[in-house]
């Protein structure tokens, strides 16, 4: 089989890369890098089975030319900074659900009929039915990005009704784990290195989240690629499990030995749409025959290691 692979220097995109080519897949890796990292694909370079495109997802003539002879389309890319949404009101538009239409036409054109697609548990906004099931009532959205990722699952569902093809939508919570590089790990970990002595938290510190190891959402979305052939397929990716923000800070600060003052700012939400609790019901994949096999503070320490290793990534993000 032949995929391609957006945002394919990502964190969550460079380990599909090297999971697609580990079991003999042939792969076009599509990046712009603007966030991605080469050194994530240093890997799959020395692979004669992975062709890397480096282009925006906005040029449609790139696109469609990517995308000939592929089989299966894992469209990954995408801007995730839910924080700032506010400050760049055309981003999420542009780079979350413009760029899936760009991708739902080069698939079209080049008759491709399968696509899995990076979603979000933020889509559910503050939900009222905790855990959240797939079905749930669907809330006012709170975040750009979530408003975003909801466009693009429509227009995916569309594309699979009106031109006979195929999509797994991956509503995912936080994901954890190696080549990590973006969200609340990395920030604390980054005022850490600065000042052991202090850490300033976003919100009450009593936000719950999920969180999920990145080899265990791999292994859940291949799960579902082979086990669930609906022409749409919806499923949340999550563990049983969530935690405070300050528990997830106790996990940190005794990994590092660490003990800082910490202050608190911005009330129950740390940022417009920082949702207080998000815990998502994951029945429908564990019906599938999944279960994750990390639990959240193995996730966490795991990350923690990474970055301690890899500590060019903090050049990387200034």
């Amino acid at each position: 089989m032949k995929a391609l692979v957006t945002g394919s220097a990502g964190f969550i995109g460079s380990h599909l890369v090297d999971r697609l080519l580990a079991t003999g897949n042939a792969v076009v890796g599509y990046d712009n890098f603007s966030t991605g990292q080469r050194s994530f694909l240093d890997q799959a370079l020395g692979n004669a089975n992975f062709e890397l495109v480096e282009a925006d997802l906005l040029n449609q003539s790139r696109l469609d030319e990517a995308m000939r002879g592929v089989d299966f389309v894992w469209h990954l890319a995408a801007n995730a900074d839910v924080r700032f949404g506010t400050d760049h009101p055309c981003r999420d538009l542009e780079q979350n659900t413009i760029v899936t239409s760009n991708v739902l036409e080069a698939m079209r054109s080049n008759s491709v009929r399968n696509i899995a697609f990076s979603s979000t548990g933020s889509i559910y906004g503050e939900a009222e039915v905790i855990p959240t099931p797939e079905n749930c009532p669907m809330p006012v959205q709170t975040s750009l990005y979530g408003a975003s990722k909801l466009a693009c699952e429509g227009l995916i569902s569309a594309y699979c009704e009106g031109f006979n093809m195929r999509g797994w939508i991956f509503r995912f919570v936080s994901i954890l784990g190696e080549r990590y590089t973006h969200g609340h790990i990395f920030d604390f970990y980054r005022k850490l290195l600065d000042d052991p002595n202090a850490l300033h938290i976003l919100g009450n510190g009593r936000q719950r989240k999920s969180y999920l190891y990145i080899h265990d959402c791999l292994d859940a979305m291949f799960q579902a690629v082979q086990a669930s052939p609906d022409a749409v397929n919806v499923l949340n990716l999550g563990t049983d499990e969530y935690v405070e923000v300050n528990n997830s800070v106790d996990v940190i600060t005794e990994h590092l030995g660490v003990t800082p003052q910490r202050t608190y700012s911005g009330g129950e939400r740390g940022w417009i749409g920082d949702s207080p609790f998000i815990f998502l019901d994951c029945q429908r994949m564990r019906n599938l025959g999944w279960q994750p096999q990390q639990t959240i503070r193995a996730g966490i320490v795991k990350t923690l290691q990474w970055l301690q290793q890899n500590r060019w990534v903090f050049e990387e993000r200034e």
